[in-house]
């Protein structure tokens, strides 16, 4: 599996992109902080999270006893790069504005 396909794997759950989200607004956050955000068990939580792991999206570092998890966002970004910022090419825009002129008039 490459590392794109662990991260699409990664983003393809709500789940997961919850928890994403959440470290998003406040990073370095325990388990127990994320998993009294959701309606999961612990091992629920801790099964994504290694998952998000897998694929880089999350990075953790030990504080005294607790885990911290730390969101990554440089495989987003690399996906973007790669899949998504080619499609906002120059004919792909004039489109878009051709198609709002279209329904607007």
């Amino acid at each position: 599996m490459t590392d794109d396909d662990r991260v699409f794997k990664a983003l393809a759950d709500p789940t997961r992109r919850l928890l994403l989200d959440r470290l998003f607004v406040r990073d370095g956050r325990t388990l127990t902080e994320l998993e009294s955000e959701l309606e999961m068990t612990r091992f629920g939580v801790m099964k994504h999270l290694k998952l998000l792991e897998a694929a880089n999206l999350v990075v953790t570092r030990r504080s005294g006893r607790e885990k911290l998890h730390y969101l990554n966002p440089v495989p987003i970004r690399q996906i973007h790069d790669r899949w998504i910022d080619k499609y906002t090419e120059h004919r792909v825009s004039a489109l878009l504005d051709l198609k709002d002129e279209l329904e607007n008039a």
